[in-house]
């Protein structure tokens, strides 16, 4: 099943300040994992957005509604559960 995935501003804002090599390497495992969710993913507890995916050093905080994953945050992982 294939997911279409949402980026909030926010997580387009941090997109942007990524690294070039980074950004592109985050869209390719987003549009990898908006096909069959697969990828070092993790329900989170107490904690909103529900889900994590890791790529590397960074996270990407989302929400799986339905069809659609809501992306709200694509940061690095020191600074991503505070």
């Amino acid at each position: 099943m294939n997911y279409e995935i949402k980026l909030k501003p926010k997580a387009i804002k941090d997109l942007e300040n990524l690294p070039l090599e980074q950004s592109k390497r985050v869209l390719k495992k987003l549009e990898k994992f908006s096909i069959n969710l697969e990828g070092d993913l993790k329900k989170l507890t107490n904690f909103t957005p529900e889900y994590r995916l890791r790529i590397g050093d960074y996270r990407v905080l989302f929400e799986i509604e339905e069809n659609t994953i809501t992306v709200y945050r694509i940061i690095h992982r020191k600074e991503a559960y505070r």
